[in-house]
This record gives structure tokens, C-alpha cells and sequence, in this order.
């Protein structure tokens, strides 16, 4: 689904609805404030300053990091996304604005860049492998064709067209062309935007040329470098340039390997394109990839880049809680992959992947209030150790009002303002409903509109109504993916019992039938609480469970069960008891069981005593991983010891 289709997919979920309300009224406007260096003890941004003076409308020096216009690109995308859902002439008003200040700063050949207008004039495309140069101008991309989606303005798509239209001239396979791609991926994936939102197959074929040529040898980091007149390499970045997935052509690599977030950007371009070329071995690699990711590299919450050293992977099963890095970017990136393989193929494995990262992984880096931001998402938190040990000075025990490098919080904004873009699809034979997200959409199917509406209490409560529309009575598939969580589901059409087993086909129910107006599919999938383990091989994860219910991962948290959650010890047959409450953290299905603690009570002073079993029984009390940093600052854990009978 494009972002044309979202304009016809209306969001009423109770989950959903609250945050992206949050992001209308608050973060929005938050980050706007941000951006303009108004959020009293915030890391300064200086974004929207850094535009005045390419404009030549205001005096003095760049600030920021090199990608520092992304910033102000991933804000205008979350305002896009926010106006098709809900119209605000106010806030396009100014998003208008700050359209016409970025096409003030255009340069005349169509350039847009404020680090290299303002600091590094003439060394425009002179170090790539660094500066995230086309990075910026793929984020600026992708709001532009958000923002002609929502309006049908036509001034930023032109802006952004002129600046592509420029690269295109610079970069491709001739003589005087730069035969060389971007350090940061991002490019990639918004050309294809672009190729979508206006038709035109140079946007494509450029995004195929800067994938082709990517790991390609001679190198060219390394005849760019030469160019320049630097042979250095940032602490982070290897010789054979892992951490930019640029070691290997892209169809020869099958382990994600360096930097999470630029890794997720160039596999979901790399699905995209496989998908609209039909390119079978682009395909191929695709799939090696997502095995290698979802399968060896990915934690349970959807989070991914275990290593703070370059944000990056490192090999597999190494999955630590207590020092990942698990950046908010990556797990939304990996949003995007799980997203484009669905569109490259309908399997469950990909739907299951982008709902663990959706309800886990990405939205734990914003609190309820949308004012406070996590870039990192650790699966343990010891207050104490963070603060002492120069391994965890990354690992925040609570979140921060904004980052010098800010890329995570607009980044979640647009995300949770485009939620609606990855419920459904529809394609020529069908619709296919991805998530259970109570909405309504509109889709054409067989050349006639069909209207969906779905209820739910999702992901609290498993039972899904489906009500089909069509505009007069037609055979067509209405597909549902059955997540792979769920151990006994349960389908009806107009209260007749489907068998499940018979229509199932990767994990997606296909109902082929002649659905007229009203027709109803309820969906049960009843939501047990299961305590998962990890593969053997995770060695951080040893003799430790952890508590997931439906798409939820569960953790503890000192200020319901004390300090030290390493003395809790759960079994196998631990009952747990499920209750939600309205009162905590917006309402919210809270965990509960007894099991046991080491019994600490009579150790006195030893620093070592010989080995015994003693625990008492204490009552346990788990909440969703989401919403852990929401109350009291404390100790947080994920993965709980197992205690054997």
C-alpha cells in the first residue's frame, strides 16, 4: 500500500487512536519547538536556523551534525501523514511555510543541502562515504511525496524533483558521472517513492543504479578517499566497510553485518525493487537476509543492533539485555523491511515481524506524554550500573527531552502518524489484512470499491470483526494473516465455522467467496500467557524466560516487584493471572502470578556462601516492555530466571 491508499484508511483503535493523538498535539508541535531551539535543557538543533542562513535570510555558522536537514524532512513527513488522518489548515500552514523556506534555500541547479551551502561550499559529493549527503536528500524526498499525498500540493514534490533531476545528472554509469552511492542508505527507498509518486523511471532506475553498484571493486570509499586526500577511517568503520553493507555486492551478502538502521534502509529498498523488477536474485537475497536477521540477530521485542560501537550488528545469538544498543531507528527500519517483503510476498513470518516491532520495539522509544525520548531500548536496566560502568553509558535509565543527534524522535513520528499504511493491501485478486488495528478503508478491488471496517480490542483482547463492503455483491479474496503467536484461532464468515487448515497458505487465511454488503468475519485468536525461551546458543538468555501475551512482550519493573528483579525466578507452570486496569499507564493488561525470590533475608555479611535453593513465594507483576519508564525511575528487566522443579 502507498501513501495514497492511507488516505482511505481511518484509524479509530483505542491503542493506536491515543498516540497518534499524542503525536498530533504534542509531538508535533514539541519537535517544531525543538527544532527551533525552544525546549529549555534540550540538546540545541538549530535545523530550522541552519535553512534561514542557506536562504541567505539570516547570519552566522551551520550547527549540528552533517545529516542535520534530515531532522527537519522526518518532521514534515510526520505533519503529512498527520493531515491525512486529520486535517489541520494551522499546521499545513505552516508546513508550507517551511516548504517555501527550503525551496528558498535551493540552490539554482537544484542542490539542497544547508552543511554544504553553508559550511563546505564546492565540496559538494566529495565524501560520501561520511557525510550522509544523499541521505538527506532521500528523507527530504520522502516528505515531499507524503506531503503531495495529503495535499495534493504540488511545491514540495517539484523542489524535491528538481533536486533528484540533479543527482541523476551527477551520479550513473557515464564517463563524467560518479560511480559511487551514499554511507547512510536512504536514498535508495525514496527514489522508489518518488517513481511512484510521479511515474517517471529515471526515479527507479537510479535507485536500481545506486544498489547495483554498491560493494562493487574497486571500491569506491576507497577511490573517493583517494580523491580527497584521506586515508582515515572513523573507530567505527572497518577496511572492508561492513558497517556500510557495502563489503560485498548486495546479492552476494546473507548476514546483516554493521550499522542496524542504514542496513533495514537498503534491505527494504532492495525488497521493493525486487518486488516491481521481478529481480529473482535480488529476491533471493532478500530472503537470505531477513533468516539471518530474524532468526539469529533480532531480540524478542523486535529490537535490533546489539553493539553501541557503530549502532551495528556483530554475529550471531549475541543478544545481550543489558548492553544492547537496539536503536529506535532500527527497529522501526526493520518496520519498513517487514513491510516490503510482504509486498514482495504474502508470508506470515514477515506480518508476525512487523507487529512484534510495532508494539515492542519501536514504540518504546517515546513516553505517553510524546514528550520524552528513548534512541536506546535496552532489555535490562540496572540504574546504578549505567551510571558507573563506562560500557552501559549509553543505556538511559529514563528518557531524554531530545539528542544532539535527534533522528529517533521524528523518526517514531511519522512512523506511529502512518500507522495506517501497513494494516492492509489490495491487490487485483483481493485484500489482505496484515494487522488488527480497529479501522476503516477504502480499496479498490477488481476495478470496484470495497470497504472494510474492523473492530477490535487488539492487542489487549484477540476478538477481530471484520465487516465487508463491496459496492454490489463480487467474488474477490479477503485474506488475514493468523499470527504465529496464537495456538488455537478461530474464524466465522456470517457466523459459519471456516476450517482454518483448509484455506491456509503461509500462515494467511484466504477466503475466496461472492461477499456482498454486511458480510461479517469474526476472528478469534485467543491471547495465553506463554513464557518463550531462547535459541541454546543465546548465551546471555541461559536458564531464563520471558513473559509474552498476544504481540506483547512483558517485563518487569522495580516499582512493581522491588529492587534486584534478578533474584525473581519464574517456572514453567507459574500461573499467571491477566486484568486490565484503566487507571495504569493508559490502560493496560497487566500480568500477575506467584512465583519466587532468593531468599536474601538471613544472608548477613558474606560476599560468598556455599550453594542452597532457598526462595520464599512473592507475587509477581509484569507490564508491557512499551510502556516501561512511564512511572518511577528503576531497575527494568526483560528475561527472568527459570526456576526447575
Amino acid at each position: 500500500m502507498n501513501n495514497q491508499q492511507l488516505k482511505h484508511v481511518r484509524i479509530n483503535d483505542r491503542f493506536w487512536r491515543t498516540r497518534m493523538d499524542v503525536i498530533r498535539d504534542v509531538v508535533i508541535p514539541y519537535q517544531w519547538d525543538a527544532l527551533n531551539d525552544r525546549i529549555q535543557d534540550a540538546a540545541p538543533s538549530h535545523a530550522i536556523e541552519n535553512f534561514r542562513i542557506a536562504a541567505g535570510e539570516a547570519a552566522g555558522e551551520f550547527h549540528g551534525a552533517v545529516f542535520q536537514d534530515s531532522d527537519v524532512a522526518k518532521w514534515l513527513e510526520a505533519v503529512a501523514y498527520s493531515l491525512i488522518t486529520d486535517p489541520n489548515p494551522e499546521l499545513e500552514h505552516l508546513a508550507d511555510e517551511v516548504i517555501e523556506l527550503i525551496g528558498r534555500a535551493q540552490q539554482a541547479d537544484g542542490y539542497l543541502n544547508t552543511y554544504y551551502t553553508v559550511k563546505e561550499p564546492g565540496k559538494r559529493f566529495t565524501n560520501l562515504r561520511d557525510n550522509h549527503e544523499l541521505y538527506c536528500a532521500g528523507h527530504m524526498i520522502e516528505a515531499a511525496v507524503a506531503y503531495f499525498y495529503a495535499t495534493g500540493k504540488r511545491r514540495f514534490l517539484d523542489i524535491v524533483c528538481r533536486f533528484a533531476d540533479y543527482i541523476d545528472t551527477v551520479f550513473g554509469p557515464g564517463e563524467h558521472q560518479i560511480q559511487g552511492y551514499d554511507g547512510h542508505q536512504e536514498i535508495e527507498l525514496a527514489l522508489i517513492k518518488l517513481y511512484h509518486a510521479t511515474n517517471e523511471a529515471k526515479y527507479l532506475k537510479l535507485s536500481q543504479f545506486f544498489i547495483d553498484e554498491r560493494g562493487k571493486q574497486p571500491h569506491f570509499f576507497e577511490r573517493e578517499a583517494a580523491n580527497r586526500g584521506d586515508d582515515s577511517l572513523a573507530p567505527w568503520v572497518d577496511p572492508h566497510y561492513q558497517y556500510h553493507q557495502a563489503h560485498l555486492p548486495v546479492r552476494e551478502q546473507d548476514k546483516a553485518m554493521g550499522h542496524a538502521v542504514r542496513a533495514m534502509y537498503m534491505y527494504t529498498a532492495m525488497a521493493q525493487l525486487a518486488s516491481l523488477t521481478k529481480d529473482q536474485a535480488l529476491a533471493e537475497a532478500c530472503r537470505r537476509l531477513w533468516d539471518n536477521v530474524t532468526q539469529r540477530q533480532m531480540y524478542i521485542t523486535g529490537g535490533i543492533g546489539s553493539q553501541e560501537c557503530g549502532e551495528s550488528f556483530t554475529f550471531d545469538f549475541d543478544l545481550p539485555g543489558d548492553t544492547s544498543y537496539t536503536e529506535t531507528c532500527a527497529s522501526i527500519g526493520l518496520v519498513f523491511w517487514a513491510h516490503s517483503m510482504l509486498q514482495l510476498e504474502k508470508d506470515r513470518a514477515y506480518g508476525d515481524v512487523m507487529e512484534r516491532a510495532l508494539y515492542n520495539g519501536t514504540i518504546s522509544g517515546m513516553d505517553l506524554e510524546g514528550k520524552k525520548f528513548f534512541y536506546v531500548n535496552p532489555l535490562e536496566v540496572w540504574p546504578q550500573s549505567c551510571e558507573n560502568r563506562k560500557d552501559k553509558q549509553h543505556v538511559k535509565t529514563v528518557r531524554q527531552k531530545w539528542f544532539s543527534c535527534a533522528c529517533c524522535p521524528p523518526n517514531l513520528a511519522r512512523l506511529t502518524a502512518s500507522v495506517g499504511q501497513y494494516v492492509y493491501s489490495a491487490e487485483d485478486e483481493g485484500v489482505y489484512v496484515h494487522l488488527y488495528i480497529s479501522s476503516e478503508a477504502e480499496m479498490e478491488v477488481g476495478g470496484q470499491k470495497v470497504k472494510l471496517s474492523q473492530t477490535s480490542e487488539y492487542p489487549w483482547e484477540g476478538d477481530i470483526t471484520l465487516t465487508v463492503t463491496p459496492e454490489q455483491e463480487a467474488n474477490f479474496t479477503v485474506a488475514l494473516r493468523i499470527p504465529g503467536w496464537c495456538r488455537q484461532p478461530r474464524l466465522t464468515v456470517n457466523d459459519q465455522t471456516v476450517d482454518l487448515d483448509a484455506f491456509m497458505k503461509k500462515g494467511y487465511v484466504y477466503l475466496d467467496r461472492n461477499w456482498s454488503k454486511g458480510d461479517r468475519i469474526h476472528l478469534s485468536l485467543p491471547m495465553e500467557v506463554e513464557l518463550i525461551q531462547s535459541h541454546p546458543s543465546v548465551r546471555e538468555n541461559s536458564g531464563k524466560l520471558a513473559i509474552q501475551r498476544g504481540p506483547i512482550v512483558y517485563c518487569l519493573e522495580e516499582v512493581d516487584n522491588g529492587s534486584n528483579l534478578q533474584a525473581w525466578m519464574v517456572s514453567i507452570d507459574t500461573p499467571f493471572t491477566v486484568q486490565f486496569e484503566d487507571d495504569l499507564l493508559g490502560g493496560v493488561a497487566v500480568i500477575t502470578g506467584m512465583a519466587e525470590r532468593v531468599d536474601t533475608a538471613d544472608w548477613g555479611d558474606e560476599l560468598y556462601k556455599p550453594a542452597s535453593s532457598r526462595t520464599v513465594p512473592a507475587r509477581l507483576k509484569a507490564v508491557p516492555y512499551h510502556l516501561w519508564g512511564n512511572r518511577e525511575p528503576g531497575e527494568m528487566v526483560v528475561w527472568i530466571r527459570e526456576k526447575h522443579s
